[in-house]
């Protein structure tokens, strides 16, 4: 459930599957996985437009082998040396796919890592488009994600007022209510199932860019605050 704090395991057990990359493509009716992270340290230059409704997310490196012992050197690659699509061709594939034939967009459910072993759920996001183009040392891969009409937002019309608007809790204020709230829920200390919750629910006029309105909650307390609410 979008917003939801996971450990590593969690996460893995939510989707059925061991994840080891970053890049999960799967072509639609299903849903694909994007992990990403913009921690100061992460492995690429993941981004998001102020709003959060956007995803500029970076390609992969070729892996690691003792012939190409630094892959940060290499242009990312479309192909493998077998011929195959890597993931990063999986991907620019199905958007050629999409502006040749008017198929479907691939769809992918987010991931952001907040902190090792800690990830939070970002929702679905659309695929729509892509460059591969230099990063002053070599040719990457970025790929454009909007967030999917399955979780409504309004278009803003300015970042500011926008931000004030969307029911979206901007990762900043995540980490910041992470910390404080010990990464554990405010009511009862519980460290599993948890969740980012609005005090003063958006419903009701509730703001998302404020920490003072955002707290941390186990699925028990979510769950009888939300039958309270008239």
């Amino acid at each position: 459930m979008k917003d939801d704090i996971l450990s590593y395991l969690e996460m893995c057990t939510l989707e059925g599957l061991s994840l080891q990359r970053g890049m999960n493509f799967k072509p639609p009716p299903a849903r694909g996985i994007i992990l990403m992270s913009r921690r100061k340290n992460a492995p690429y230059n993941d981004q998001m437009s102020a709003d959060e409704s956007e995803i500029l997310y970076e390609g992969h490196d070729a892996p690691r082998t003792r012939l190409t012992p630094d892959p940060k050197s290499l242009d990312q690659p479309r192909v493998n040396s077998n011929g195959a699509p890597t993931q990063n061709g999986l991907f620019a594939d199905w958007v050629d796919n999409v502006k040749a034939n008017g198929i479907r967009p691939a769809s992918f459910q987010v991931y952001e890592k907040m902190r090792q072993g800690t990830w939070t759920d970002r929702g679905p996001y659309l695929l729509v488009n892509y460059e591969y183009r230099s990063d002053g040392i070599r040719n990457v891969f970025k790929f454009s994600l909007k967030q999917s009409p399955e979780v409504p937002y309004e278009s803003p019309k300015s970042s500011e007022q926008n931000l004030a608007q969307t029911r979206q809790i901007p990762s900043a204020i995540k980490h910041f209510v992470y910390k404080r709230d010990g990464g554990k829920c405010v009511m009862c200390g519980s460290t599993d199932q948890l969740h980012f919750d609005h005090d003063f629910p958006y419903s009701k006029g509730g703001t998302s860019i404020l920490p003072e309105n955002v707290r941390i909650l186990c699925a028990r307390h979510n769950l009888e605050k939300s039958a309270k609410i008239q």
